[in-house]
């Protein structure tokens, strides 16, 4: 690496859909943020160059940090839910960086989670957390992301995993004709295969195939303005199979990993559901754990409302690297 520079760094949050970038400083934050679709681009380090070009910069950052939803374990970045595939090596290049990181973006969530007030949260199960435990973070956009917080002497350990792969479990003959439908659209039925944005679409076609109803064509957040229209509908009925799979999910991620510290719901579709979201059946499935109910009923559950959450990982990253 070169000689430490005062210039600001750059971090990114690359979805499925949305590339947000912002810098960052360790002591004034975020600054400079700005949103594209990453369909209107053909790479990531053409989108960094673009917001970089809008700015009025005395220097060029010398540092970035971009938290990507893919898995990260060599050079070569493939994004799961978008077309995007990139060399983390070319990419620094290509800005002329010292050092790129590239992280898994629910690792950046997870990182965010000390840093987050009350403004950026919201609570959706009471209980009280336990010090020293560790946290859990899951939750649908383009798909489905998972990590953790681990304690560990003078901070914490970020988990980077693809949780949102798992099998998906029914525990209800509804659920069960879904599942057994779904497999054999597409064989596997991961959790993530509807719990994300295009997940609770293809929910909705689901229950409508199987009520013998036509689905409409619908967006995500149309599925959740229908099931406000006619919850006794398919709709309706997908909106509370997705609340309950994802509080059955998010109980197995705290018995799996002893996360008594607390849950975190992030990702971008949850905020944008409303009331759609039924936070009851939510709570319901997540306590249905048989005899170990009670070992989950003192655990908080709260929704992430900040759309910055993962900027502020990805940042906090860069900032851990310096001490």
């Amino acid at each position: 690496m070169t000689a430490k520079s005062d210039a600001p760094a750059l971090v990114a949050d690359i979805g499925g859909t949305h590339v947000r970038f912002a810098l960052s400083t360790a002591a004034d934050g975020l600054g400079d943020r700005q949103t594209f679709d990453c369909a209107d681009f053909e790479s990531p380090a053409l989108a960094a160059e673009s917001f970089l070009s809008g700015l009025q910069l005395g220097e060029r950052p010398r540092l970035a940090c971009f938290a990507v939803a893919a898995p990260i374990d060599a050079d070569r970045v493939e994004m799961t839910n978008q077309v995007w595939r990139f060399s983390v090596e070319e990419t620094r290049r290509q800005l002329e960086l010292d050092r790129l990181e590239v992280i898994n973006d629910f690792t950046a969530a997870a990182l965010s989670i000390p840093t987050l007030g009350d403004q950026d949260r919201r609570r959706l199960k009471q209980g009280e957390a336990r010090a020293g435990s560790p946290l859990a973070i899951l939750g649908p956009g383009t798909g489905l992301g998972v990590s953790a917080l681990i304690p560990q002497p003078g901070g914490w350990l970020a988990l980077s995993g693809e949780g949102g792969h798992r099998d998906l479990a029914a525990t209800s003959e509804r659920e069960w004709q879904v599942v057994e439908l779904l497999q054999r659209r597409c064989g596997h039925v991961s959790a993530e295969r509807v719990l994300s944005g295009p997940g609770l679409v293809v929910l909705y076609q689901a229950i409508s195939q199987l009520s013998g109803v036509e689905a409409r064509e619908l967006e995500p957040g149309g599925v959740a303005a229908q099931a406000r229209r006619e919850p006794e509908g398919p709709a309706g009925e997908a909106m509370t199979l997705f609340a309950g799979w994802l509080g059955a999910v998010a109980g197995d991620l705290v018995l799996t990993l002893g996360a008594r510290g607390g849950v975190y719901l992030a990702g971008g579709i949850l905020p944008r559901l409303g009331e759609a979201f039924d936070e009851e059946r939510f709570r319901t499935r997540f306590l249905a754990k048989g005899r170990f109910r009670s070992y989950l009923e003192p655990v908080p559950v709260d929704l992430i409302v900040s759309e910055e959450a993962t900027l502020r990982g990805a940042a906090s990253h860069l900032i851990a690297l310096g001490n």
